[in-house]
């Protein structure tokens, strides 16, 4: 897959990924997803996403090649490998904190390197290909277990450990009313794991009809059309005694239907990291000295929030980039168990060749597709 600029990606021949370190892998991909996250890099609104860039931060494949220093992976390994690309050795990583690695993306001050996400994310080309380059191969790559469906750990990658950590860092107690906004992929995932933690009501906002009808049966939970409320704000109140929910989830990020003005400004104009119109929805309809949990993507730049609501209101804002690999072993036991059921969420199989319209799709949100697969010659085989 080959960016060529906003709204086109092709699929091109570059060169096979080499080794370049002595704890690289070389990964033959198997399964490679388009996220959500990625809609934000296809239609522009990342900085620094260079043409020639090959997107996919949630892919799985067989270790082909190892550099002299892996001692964990062996050639013909399976794996499921992480979209942070984490060093496991910096201050950061020895918290757990994989997403804000300090050695994968040194350039920055925030977040760690990603897979196929932008110079501004390190810029590491990802695994909407046949190849690519795994550094830090000992540390957050995992070897599939015999008994995983290869569906189910590609959506262990991102999608089940984002959407689990959006309702961990809601700090859930039992017989919490929580919301999150946004149906894709990640929100549905928050909406399921929160009955995890304890939830005594979930609630998802969209206004994509299909996708709401997606979480009400998988989550399960109440779904609603924002579009058929007066105010988003003003409904949550109203159910919920006047009070607003325990723990709200923006789930939508950067490109957040809803406010006129915060589309011009964060989509239109790119005068700000987004349109921030969800997470002002979240801060504005969670109880007083409640939890708003962030994992929606914004950009660099600053935003325009009610922070004189988030003082007076005195909540707890919790966000980062989901740490996968402190996640999955606890993810693991949950998909062998049968309580997470991650390949439900999959909609579309699509030849990688098809990159293109893959993206039209999931963009366009044409026929019913919750989360599309991209499946490379190889894996069709």
């Amino acid at each position: 897959m080959n960016y060529r600029g906003p709204h086109r990606v092709r699929i091109d021949h570059k060169p096979e990924p080499e080794i370049l370190h002595p704890q690289d892998a070389i990964v033959r991909v198997t399964r490679t997803c388009i996220c959500g996250s990625d809609l934000h890099l296809y239609n522009g609104s990342v900085p620094d996403t260079r043409v020639g860039m090959t997107f996919g931060h949630e892919f799985t494949g067989v270790v082909e090649e190892i550099g002299d220093g892996v001692e964990k992976l062996k050639v013909g390994d399976h794996v499921l490998v992480p979209f942070n690309i984490a060093c496991g050795s910096c201050v950061f990583c020895q918290q757990g904190l994989y997403g804000n690695c300090h050695e994968s993306n040194p350039q920055a001050t925030a977040v760690g390197g990603i897979y196929g996400y932008s110079h501004t994310a390190g810029g590491y080309d990802g695994g909407q290909a046949e190849y690519v380059r795994v550094p830090y191969a000992d540390v957050s790559p995992t070897v599939i277990p015999d008994w995983m469906d290869p569906d189910d750990a590609v959506l262990l990658t991102d999608v089940v450990p984002t959407g689990y950590q959006g309702a961990e860092m809601g700090g859930i107690q039992t017989g919490d009313t929580v919301v999150v906004f946004g149906a894709g992929p990640v929100g549905i995932m928050a909406a399921r794991c929160a009955w995890l933690f304890g939830a005594g009501r979930v609630i998802v906002i969209d206004c994509v009809d299909f996708r709401l009808e997606f979480a009400r049966n998988y989550a399960p939970c109440e779904a609603y059309d924002f579009r058929s409320l007066e105010d988003p704000v003003v409904f949550i109140k109203g159910t919920t005694d006047s009070l607003g929910a325990d723990v709200v989830i923006d789930a939508v990020g950067a490109e957040a239907a809803g406010s006129a003005l915060q589309t011009v400004l964060g989509r239109k104009l790119l005068l700000q990291g987004g349109s921030a119109t969800a997470l002002h929805w979240s801060i504005n309809s969670v109880k007083k000295g409640g939890i708003v949990s962030i994992v929606g993507v914004y950009g660099p730049v600053g935003t325009h929030v009610p922070m004189g609501n988030v003082v007076n209101k005195g909540l707890t804002i919790r966000a980062n980039q989901a740490s996968v690999k402190r996640l999955l072993p606890r993810l693991i036991e949950h998909v062998q168990s049968g309580v997470l059921d991650p390949k439900a969420m999959i909609t579309h199989r699509v030849p990688l060749e098809e990159v293109s319209d893959a993206y039209r799709i999931f963009s366009a949100k044409l026929d019913d597709c919750i989360k599309p697969v991209l499946m490379p010659p190889s894996a069709r085989s």
